[in-house]
């Protein structure tokens, strides 16, 4: 099985932001990975 790139913590703030009302495109610059994998 292929490792994840982000940890679970990661992804849970990321998520949160999301959820807050920040532009998935700002998040994905913010965080350097690409608006596919965000939604991935």
């Amino acid at each position: 099985m292929k490792k994840s790139r982000y940890s679970e913590a990661q992804i849970v703030s990321i998520l949160k932001e999301a959820g807050s009302g920040v532009p998935v495109s700002e998040l994905c610059r913010m965080h350097g990975m690409s608006s596919a994998a965000f939604y991935q």
